[in-house]
């Protein structure tokens, strides 16, 4: 069974991807490493991101193809487990997979699940230009849902922006607005095409997740790629201290139920 993994990176540097420790995580697990979107333009609608998507994907050449963000890694300890429900669900379209979200790493919260591992040998029809996002997969112009596939227990750790500065995200989230707008012709959630519209927008929505945050994490307990990252956090990064969310928040009791369910049930 070979094994692709696909990722996308666009000025890496710039946006202050976790890019180097994403990488050095596919390249211990996967049989190939695809990445795509090192020319993607700066200004671009939002079918475009769907169609790098889709690039990856035929670029992959493994019977099993698993798309990874950038900011997206596997734990070490969970690669054989992964690979063995790959061999076990050897015939199902798409594998679905916990996505577990950290804004400062001492938390975290179980954020969805999704179908991230294709079976492009017995199912080399799957397209990536489904859902309200233009990029979820589907077969024979079906979305396959996470509730319809087979799910393991392996999660993907998303570090989102932890390592990125407010002008980065700022003006990230404000190239992202204009792309949705050029799209649907609104802007939906995401505030406006100007950075800091884009920003208060972004952090609005970033501080109601937050108080979902409700299950701990040591620093030792992070995939043994991303550590160092971590723990060189300075203080003008997200993840330092969730510029001042980690210090005040009133989580209520039911979240922190809700994310003990969410563990035993997922994870």
């Amino acid at each position: 069974m070979k094994i692709s993994i696909f990722t996308t990176m666009t000025n890496p540097e710039e946006r202050m991807d976790p890019w180097k420790e994403s990488l050095a995580c596919y390249e211990d697990f996967a049989d190939e490493v695809i990445v795509v979107g090192e020319n993607f333009k700066n200004e671009f609608t939002w079918s475009d991101i769907g169609k790098m998507f889709t690039e990856g994907l035929n670029r992959s050449t493994g019977d099993w193809v698993l798309w990874m963000d950038i900011d997206n890694l596997f734990h070490e300890k969970d690669i054989d487990s992964l690979r063995n429900g790959l061999e076990k669900f050897s015939h199902s379209p798409s594998i679905a997979l916990p996505k577990i979200q950290i804004f400062t790493p001492e938390r975290f919260s179980v954020k969805s699940v999704i179908c991230r591992a294709f079976n492009k040998r017995d199912y080399p029809e799957i397209k990536l230009n489904g859902g309200g996002d233009l990029c979820l997969p589907t077969l024979n112009g079906k979305l396959i849902k996470p509730e319809d596939v087979p799910k393991i227990k392996v999660p993907i750790w998303n570090y989102d922006t932890v390592f990125r500065t407010k002008e980065v995200i700022s003006q990230d989230r404000a190239r992202f607005a204009r792309a949705w707008y050029r799209e649907f012709g609104n802007y939906g959630e995401r505030g406006g095409e100007e950075p800091n519209q884009a920003y208060r927008a972004w952090y609005s929505m970033v501080e109601k997740r937050y108080k979902s945050h409700t299950l701990k994490l040591k620093i030792n307990e992070h995939p043994k790629y991303i550590k160092d990252k971590i723990n060189n956090l300075g203080e003008d990064q997200f993840g330092y201290n969730g510029f001042g969310l980690q210090n005040n928040q009133n989580i209520p009791l039911m979240n922190y139920l809700r994310g003990y369910k969410d563990k035993i049930k997922y994870l």
